[in-house]
């Protein structure tokens, strides 16, 4: 990951960046009630490993100036407080809801899967793209350029945001992507969360510390709802 040199126009990166998102979803969709979990999981993480393979010599460098082995201490480090986060805020929601309890098989997919593709697409697509897109949007307003989206997605291209660079309305339009991507009930979890990936963005200036952060969340909070059985954080 992270081949990509030249200045491509982010009309023309939107595909990369969203067809591994959009399919991990819809072929839960499509599936669903037709096979077993254990297998609706196996399709995703082929398909969706297959696509990132694919998208990989569009997508940004994963690195920033900063050190990647601190961006991956300070990644777990983040991960754990996501976790502790994340389970607090989930506890006054569920306790009304009713979730079937996962087989072996079924945790270990799930393990698999949210583990190491999740992270993956779901950083550089909300983290990267996004985010990266609403600070060129933003910047386009305020220097009155045309049509701002417009330029942004035919004049611009995310390769050139500096590592870090950051506003206010990036942080908002990425972070509530990012909610919306997540069930009703996860929506004050994911919005604290996001914003947690987002100062990771800023700080550490790249978006490895997102993805280990993002990963190390998915596999401790697997790990907790299978041993505990709360089948409802999740």
């Amino acid at each position: 990951m992270g081949m990509i040199e030249e200045m491509i126009p982010n009309g023309r990166l939107v595909l990369p960046y969203v067809v591994p998102y959009v399919a991990y979803i819809l072929i839960a969709s499509f599936f669903h009630g037709y096979i077993s979990t254990e297998v609706i999981y196996a399709i995703r993480i082929i398909v969706v490993a297959a696509l990132i393979l694919w998208a990989r010599k569009w997508y940004f460098p994963l690195k920033g100036p900063n050190s990647p082995l601190i961006s991956t201490a300070i990644g777990i480090g983040a991960g754990i407080l996501g976790f502790i986060v994340w389970v607090l805020l989930m506890l006054p929601f569920a306790a009304y809801q009713v979730r079937q309890p996962w087989s072996e098989g079924v945790f270990i997919l799930n393990l698999l899967s949210t583990g190491l593709i999740v992270p993956v697409f779901e950083e550089m697509l909300m983290r990267g793209f996004i985010f990266r897109l609403s600070l060129q949007w933003d910047q386009a307003k305020k220097i009155n350029q045309g049509d701002p989206l417009m330029v942004a997605l035919n004049e611009l291209s995310i390769n050139s945001v500096a590592p870090g660079d950051w506003s206010w309305f990036a942080v908002v339009v990425s972070t509530i992507a990012f909610t919306l991507g997540h069930h009703m009930q996860e929506w004050l979890a994911a919005f604290v969360f996001g914003l947690l990936m987002v100062w990771l963005w800023i700080i550490r200036k790249d978006v490895i510390s997102c993805i280990v952060a993002h990963a190390v969340t998915n596999i401790i909070l697997a790990i907790y709802v299978f041993t505990t059985g709360k089948w409802n954080l999740w």
